[in-house]
């Protein structure tokens, strides 16, 4: 399912796709507090809100303050930098990260084949590409970007860990330390950009590279203010019904939201709108849309199990016993995503990846079940305080930073429900900085924190459970901040990630999921999707639940397979 050795391109021209980079961090979309002055100027979006229209332009906001400086390095940009990079550099393919159960799109390469332990892949450059500046496009490109990350590793922020590459003919073959199975759609969505352009660099890993690629748009205009793109009438796979870009930033989600409402913005990624009906989905019932997608993305309440109470699994159970998932979904998150039903932990995207064991077991609200557990584990009550095994009253403080409001709520709501334990939780909301070092450091109790999406369930049980991410309570850890140390759950990983073996990889899996509900290492909450927000008035052809070819989130270098779907209203 999902990845497969062999990928052949089945058709040229405008076609559809998914997203080809993980998914921005909260504290850079969804809780984005910038600096800066909302721009001035003239809109450039819908505006005239009548259906259709003449106009053949599309409006793309982002709640970034001022745009400080001209970030075009494809490897090096985010946020509002990769809305200008992603139209015009292009992946070998197109990966669906809303539908894992389809195999990647062939875009630059028209075919792609991996090796049986996916240590090396072969990728076939596709004819008739040419770039912007009229150049051809060839294998050699292919290869000199992987090869880019053997030779500037600070590009390579994925990790996928290049060793070589090499061309014959109109195949570029790319080598790797490991197998890339969990990898695969970091590895093909690389942006492939031009070997007689980028070789003459004085240096790569600069910010400030002009934009040039084998896209459907080509740079235009840029200022501090906004930034201009307009399509190439010699793109490869047919000029585009979005003939401009306008790329306009805003000092804020709400502010972003009402340029939205109003139509002076078609196309935006807040991940929670504030008073999304309000404020944009009933200004124009027929055209605003706001889908949101699941991916294998979550939000996790991250447990510090090196530590009291969560160092006690009987602990870890009760408390994921009595965590209202619904209800998070419903008030901290305003309806916007569903619940984690299953015990898996999984997000509704990876249902494919339950095991037949836990299919159909839900999680349950059950206070009086798991006060059964913690005191045939030895906890006992005092009045109404929970006392542990060792004598002592239970407590612990669990925390997000100020002002990411959706998960200030959220913990709110889950101190509220543990305390009918007879728990005394402790609300904390320092500073972003304050808290990020605290979460690296092991110094919590207790997080609201995401996971890395990606296209099996690797990643989801990886962040949380893997020994390769261990780091003592004191010293930085990029993932498992709740200090997890289970040598068995380590080694399943590293099997699934590494096994030529399907049937070892289905028996590494269902010892992961086994140790995942019998200890409990953190707890998932709801389903993390790629929330975006556009208008349907001049143009269709947009994912959707009828048809999700591809996430719908214009901060990712997907952009290009949407723009290259789109069609004129008539």
């Amino acid at each position: 399912m999902g990845v497969v050795g062999r990928i052949t391109a089945c058709s040229i021209g405008l076609r559809g796709g998914v997203s080809y980079e993980t998914y921005a961090e909260k504290n850079s979309f969804s809780c984005c507090c910038c600096c800066g002055i909302l721009i001035a100027g003239c809109m450039r979006g819908g505006g005239d809100k009548s259906s259709g229209g003449s106009d053949a332009s599309l409006t793309i906001g982002m709640p970034n303050g001022t745009i400080s400086s001209k970030q075009f390095n494809p490897f090096l940009t985010s946020g509002m930098t990769v809305i200008a990079t992603a139209p015009v550099y292009e992946p070998v393919a197109i990966v669906n990260a809303v539908d894992l159960s389809k195999d990647p799109e062939p875009w630059l390469a028209s075919n792609i084949e991996w090796s049986d332990d996916y240590k090396s892949v072969k990728f076939t450059a596709r004819d008739g590409v040419k770039w912007a500046d009229g150049e051809d496009f060839t294998a050699e490109d292919i290869a000199y970007t992987y090869q880019l990350f053997v030779d500037h590793p600070e590009l390579d922020l994925n990790a996928i860990g290049v060793t070589g590459t090499s061309v014959d003919g109109n195949v570029a073959t790319v080598e790797f330390e490991k197998s890339m199975f969990v990898k695969t759609s970091q590895v093909l969505t690389k942006p492939i950009v031009a070997k007689h352009v980028w070789e003459k660099l004085d240096d790569v890993t600069a910010l400030d590279i002009d934009l040039m690629g084998t896209g459907p748009y080509k740079l235009k205009q840029f200022s501090t203010e906004a930034v201009t793109l307009e399509a190439r009438d010699d793109y490869w796979g047919g000029t585009p019904a979005v003939k401009t870009l306008y790329l306009q930033s805003f000092n804020d989600n709400t502010m972003l939201l009402n340029a939205l409402g109003s139509g002076d913005v078609d196309w935006a990624q807040i991940s929670q709108p504030p008073n999304v009906e309000t404020a944009y989905i009933n200004k124009d019932k027929e055209h605003n849309k706001n889908w949101a997608p699941s991916t294998m993305g979550v939000d996790m309440m991250y447990l510090n199990t090196a530590e009291k109470p969560f160092n006690n699994v009987a602990f870890r159970k009760a408390v994921n016993m009595v965590v209202d998932r619904a209800k998070h979904a419903q008030i901290a998150r305003e309806g916007i995503v569903d619940p984690i039903t299953s015990v898996t932990g999984l997000p509704t995207a990876g249902n494919t990846f339950i095991i037949d064991k836990y299919k159909g077991q839900e999680t349950k609200v059950d206070v009086n079940g798991a006060k059964k557990i913690l005191t045939d584990a030895g906890y006992s009550y005092q009045g109404d305080k929970l006392i542990d095994p060792d004598g002592e009253v239970v407590s612990f403080e669990i925390s997000v930073p100020q002002g990411w409001t959706d998960y200030v709520t959220g913990i709110s709501l889950i101190a509220d429900e543990v305390k009918e334990l007879g728990v005394d939780v402790n609300v904390k909301t320092p500073d972003s900085d304050t808290w990020t070092e605290n979460v690296n450091n092991g110094k919590f109790g207790a997080i609201l924190h995401w996971i890395d999406t990606g296209n099996t369930a690797y990643d989801f049980y990886s962040d949380v459970m893997d020994g390769r991410w261990l780091k003592p309570v004191g010293e930085a850890a990029s993932y498992n901040f709740g200090r997890y140390d289970n040598e068995q759950a380590t080694e399943a990983l590293n099997t699934y990630a590494n096994t030529t073996d399907e049937t070892e990889r289905q028996k590494a899996l269902e010892e992961i999921e086994t140790i995942w509900v019998e200890d409990v290492p953190a707890i998932s909450l709801g389903n993390r999707p790629d929330t975006a927000q556009y208008n349907t008035r001049k143009f269709t052809g947009w994912p959707d639940d009828d048809n999700p070819y591809v996430s719908p989130n214009p901060t990712l270098y997907t952009m290009v397979s949407i723009l290259a779907k789109l069609k004129a209203v008539k």
